[in-house]
């Protein structure tokens, strides 16, 4: 079963922002940009992006699917890995142009490949004018060589 979206172009601006119809805003690459957080912490686990079929496998499973820029194709969050996203909570944006995911983070609690539970674990700065990253020390849940098996 595929679950069906209105079209946002058949849509005032007003229904787009206070309606109840639920329209994403798709970009030209058919891409939403999604924010998951975690459940409780409020913690940023991760951005990703959803195309249509990715959306609609979320809402039907309540288990988080994205589309993978990199490899071109659908990804169910944690199937290899074993940290499925169990989704609490889908929001949108005022002009449905970002997705929020509010989930139960599964396994050992990592939502990043790198085997950390989020993927925001470098912060920057400027050293001698020029950016760079430090790891702010979140531990690896998991080995991501044993896992992916890279």
């Amino acid at each position: 079963m595929t679950i069906s979206f209105t079209d946002p172009s058949t849509l005032s601006h007003a229904q787009l922002e206070e309606g109840t119809a639920f329209a994403p805003r798709f970009d030209a690459a058919g891409l939403v940009t999604v924010i998951t957080t975690e459940l409780g912490t409020n913690e940023v686990l991760m951005l990703a992006h959803m195309n249509a079929e990715a959306l609609s496998l979320t809402l039907q499973t309540g288990i988080a699917h994205y589309w993978s820029r990199s490899r071109g194709q659908l990804w169910k969050k944690g199937e290899t890995s074993g940290e499925l996203q169990e989704v609490v909570e889908l929001r949108t944006d005022c002009d449905q142009d970002a997705i929020l995911l509010v989930v139960r983070q599964t396994g050992r609690g990592a939502a990043c490949h790198t085997g950390r539970k989020t993927c925001f674990y470098r912060r920057a700065a400027v050293q001698d004018r020029v950016a760079v990253l430090t790891d702010t020390g979140l531990p690896k849940l998991f080995n991501p060589s044993e896992i992916y098996k890279r």
